[in-house]
């Protein structure tokens, strides 16, 4: 997959079904859509962070056995779907080997600090206009 993982194809199950979308009788005789089952959870491959961003980040897309399910029905051609599951996978496990950057927390500028003061000051004379007069 990349030059810090790289995961053998054995790891990968292909299943294969009927593609929906134009292509003719073609699309009622061949099972040209890819579906490529995975468990992320147990790869081997895997660095431990990089398995933890990836497992973060596919949460929802999980089945309740811990299978990663990508499909592709982009092509006529099952070789190609085959590709396509596996360049998405690419992407995926890619985005997950980026480290996050770290945040470095913000300071307020001075025109937000004076903002701010200005912004009090004015709500204060609001409510201090509201309140009954006193009795001197």
């Amino acid at each position: 997959m990349t030059e810090l993982v790289s995961i053998p194809l054995d790891e990968f199950r292909f299943e294969f079904a009927r593609s929906g979308g134009p292509g003719g009788q073609n699309v009622n005789k061949v099972n040209s859509k890819a579906v490529l089952r995975w468990k992320p959870a147990e790869s081997p491959s895997l660095p431990l962070a990089v398995r933890d961003r990836l497992l973060r980040a596919v949460a929802s897309r999980l089945t309740k056995e811990g299978e990663l399910l990508v499909t592709s029905q982009l092509t006529r051609d099952q070789g190609r779907n085959v590709e396509d599951c596996l360049d998405k996978v690419r992407e995926l496990v890619l985005a997950a080997a980026r480290p996050p950057r770290p945040r470095r927390p913000s300071r307020p500028t001075l025109a937000s600090k004076v903002r701010r003061v200005e912004a009090k000051l004015r709500r204060s004379t609001t409510k201090r206009l509201r309140r009954k007069p006193d009795a001197d």
